[in-house]
């Protein structure tokens, strides 16, 4: 068994992250601390993603289910069917092969819980 402290998982600088639509306050970034990395378990990956105000993934889609389950801030999830806020206590499911984006609000920062499958590969754009 390992249990830790999210606050005790070093902050790791992530590549470029979207801004949402119609932001006009300059780069927008996103950090991760990883839970669960890879071959830690034969079943999932999980980390913590950190939103800066405004920041987004930007469109991609899974090769597995993605669960997000958020820990501060507000947030979008989108898919190309409907746009949902996300706020501290809420988990969305994403199925398998879904187009969508997640992120921070313009003017709120946000941070979530991600849980994917071991191995799984996103697929952006």
């Amino acid at each position: 068994m390992r249990v830790v402290k999210i606050r005790d998982l070093p902050e790791k600088p992530m590549d470029s992250a979207t801004p949402v639509p119609g932001w006009t306050g300059g780069a927008v970034s996103r950090t991760r601390q990883t839970i669960i990395g890879d071959g830690d378990s034969g079943n999932f990956r999980s980390s913590v993603v950190n939103f800066r105000q405004g920041a987004t993934t930007g469109w991609h889609s899974h090769d597995c289910d993605q669960i997000l389950v958020v820990t501060s801030g507000r947030g979008t999830v989108a898919t190309e069917k409907e746009e949902r806020e996300i706020t501290v206590g809420d988990v969305a499911h994403i199925k398998a092969g879904e187009r969508h984006w997640h992120g921070a609000k313009a003017d709120s920062a946000m941070s979530h819980i991600t849980i994917t499958a071991a191995g799984s590969k996103p697929t952006h754009g």
